[in-house]
């Protein structure tokens, strides 16, 4: 979930200041968590503690509500009631990383993906997006190739895998909808050496670049099975404490 959270935070500054290399710091001093580190750790939270997604969803975004949460969702987050808004947007594939490391089949890792989605994101792309990307950290995270993941998700999806970074990077723009962006991160993660590696080349996109490196530094988390050291103590350092103990309760239970 780590990989997740600070895929998040190497992107944050690259989101509205794309770039098209993958020649960056990784840190500054503005990096910060947004709204996908907020929600990815509600989805934990409510794993750990058996809730509804959209309880724990609404509870964190309360208290965090400057994280940069699309106007839609933010309004999500205040209404009293779950109305979901028939969004298709990547907000839905972002928060599911952690349902990819703690259940233990294909049907139970898709179901619950859909379930974290359609609280808000339920238009079809929305959980579909969901869906692709908790399966395909389940699929890392219990051994499977990247050629085998690249197939499964292909087949049940029918996203356009068999792309490069290089052949995506040039005409690729900024685009927040799961059918623009989850491919595309994915495809970071199959292209990449290892860990750092898919996180620089999803934010070498020069498109969502928070988003992309969060989608993309869950899956890598779950393959490579390690974040550098610096990588992971940097991170951690810009989250509060709430989270921590999250993180590493989370972690504890499922190591992945």
């Amino acid at each position: 979930m780590l990989g997740a959270i600070a895929g998040d935070i190497i992107g944050s500054v690259y989101e509205y200041q794309p770039i098209k290399s993958e020649e960056f710091p990784l840190f500054g001093p503005d990096s910060h968590f947004t709204d996908d580190t907020v929600m990815t750790v509600a989805v934990a939270h409510a794993i750990l503690e058996g809730i509804d997604y959209a309880a724990a969803m609404k509870a964190f975004g309360r208290r965090h509500p400057d994280a940069g949460y699309g106007g839609s969702f933010i309004r999500w987050i205040f209404e009293d009631a779950v109305l979901p808004y028939n969004s298709w947007g990547n907000g839905a594939a972002m928060r599911v990383s952690p349902i990819g490391l703690a259940f233990d089949s294909v049907e139970r890792v898709l179901r619950e993906a859909k379930l974290s989605a359609e609280i808000s994101h339920n238009h079809p792309e929305g959980i579909r997006g969901a869906q692709a990307t908790a399966l395909a950290v389940f699929l890392a995270r219990t051994g499977a190739g990247k050629e085998a993941i690249r197939h499964e998700i292909t087949r049940r999806f029918g996203y356009d895998l068999n792309r490069t970074i290089t052949d995506v990077r040039p005409r690729y723009g900024f685009d927040v909808s799961c059918q623009g962006s989850v491919p595309e991160a994915l495809i970071a993660f199959l292209d990449s050496r290892d860990y750092e590696d898919t996180v620089r080349k999803a934010v070498s996109l020069g498109g969502d670049s928070d988003t992309l490196a969060c989608i993309a530094g869950g899956i890598a988390e779950a393959f490579y099975r390690e974040i550098p050291p610096v990588i992971a103590d940097t991170a951690r350092l810009l989250l509060p404490e709430e989270f921590l103990a999250i993180i590493d309760r989370f972690t504890r239970i499922y190591p992945g």
